[in-house]
């Protein structure tokens, strides 16, 4: 079945053999090798490499954060370990958590194991520390099924931070200073796990600077803003990301980028005006739909008009939006 694959229109009968949709693949970790730093990016990284620090990056949603975590990961050869932060997380979480109710169920029934390593399970931070040391050291903290083939350093994301509550920044500083971590449920509540100093973890804390975060915490991190892209590296983040290379110099692509900084032109007064991840997905909608690379945009509307969900996330954007194209048609 040919696009579009949904007309919305009354059926006489549902069809019985499933439709055929394209394979879209969402991992961040895909476009790493393609990812485009700036310079004022690149200089903050390679600040905090060299003093050990954690990197908070912050940017408005779309910029490019986290996938920074990936093209560090591809450019030096490191595994990335991510943790999503929510409103419940606590600074144990970051390092492993423990299922007390399964470990009780196996006792109470006496099924499997009830050996409390093979509960835990550990998170971003705790296996960059584990993985930082020999096996031979940490053996008896891991569970069965632990992945450990030597020791090794690994990028720690820790993603949107702001979203925790007020204390997770705070009851991080002395762990993530010291790179160490204990886990009383092993009997190890006075003993730290203490990551090997070759082998310190890279951090990565990303922030949509949606609240404040303590002072105390900003000091042992480098900052860096991402800001929002001019076209100029707007169009080279579009050349890394396409295979042809002479994409920057087809009518439609120029043509695309002007309504895409049209729509968030301050005076346009887009709640949320779109960003750089909705323009990567406004161009694939259009290439999959065979837009003509002889021709602008203006000159297939139906393209424009059709794709504005891709751009904008809520009714008054999307209307905004709409009026917008249709003006800009008309120029």
């Amino acid at each position: 079945m040919t696009f579009p694959f949904y007309s919305g229109k009354p059926q006489q009968e549902c069809v019985k053999r499933a439709t055929e949709l394209p394979v879209v693949k969402f991992d961040v970790r895909e476009d790493a090798s393609a990812y485009h730093a700036d310079q004022g990016l690149v200089d903050a990284v390679n600040v905090a490499l060299l003093l050990g620090q954690p990197l908070l990056v912050t940017g408005e949603p779309g910029t490019g954060k986290t996938q920074l975590a990936y093209s560090l990961g591809c450019e030096l050869g490191y595994d990335v370990e991510k943790f999503e932060t929510k409103s419940t997380s606590t600074s144990r979480d970051l390092f492993y958590t423990y299922d007390y109710l399964s470990r009780f169920h196996a006792a109470q029934l006496r099924e499997g194991s009830i050996e409390a390593k093979e509960y835990i399970t550990y998170n971003a931070l705790g296996i960059a520390i584990l993985r930082s040391r020999e096996r031979s050291s940490i053996e008896q903290l891991l569970p069965e099924k632990f992945e450990h083939d030597g020791s090794r350093r690994t990028i720690v994301l820790i993603d949107e931070i702001d979203k925790a509550p007020r204390d997770f920044p705070n009851d991080l500083l002395n762990e993530i200073e010291g790179m160490y971590f204990k886990v009383p449920e092993l009997g190890w509540s006075a003993q730290r796990i203490v990551c090997e100093p070759r082998m310190r973890p890279i951090i990565v804390i990303t922030s949509n600077s949606e609240k404040n975060l303590p002072d105390a915490f900003l000091r042992r991190c480098i900052y860096y803003n991402i800001p929002f892209p001019n076209r100029t590296r707007l169009l080279a983040i579009v050349l890394s990301h396409a295979k042809d290379a002479d994409i920057g110099d087809r009518e439609w692509v120029q043509d695309a980028l002007d309504l895409f900084l049209k729509l968030r032109e301050p005076a346009r007064a887009l709640d949320k005006p779109p960003a750089t991840a909705e323009l990567m997905n406004w161009l694939t909608y259009l290439r999959s739909r065979n837009v003509d690379d002889t021709k602008g945009l203006r000159t297939q509307s139906h393209l424009t008009l059709s794709s504005v969900s891709a751009l904008c996330k809520n009714q008054g954007d999307q209307e905004k939006a709409a009026s917008i194209i249709r003006e800009w048609l008309t120029e």
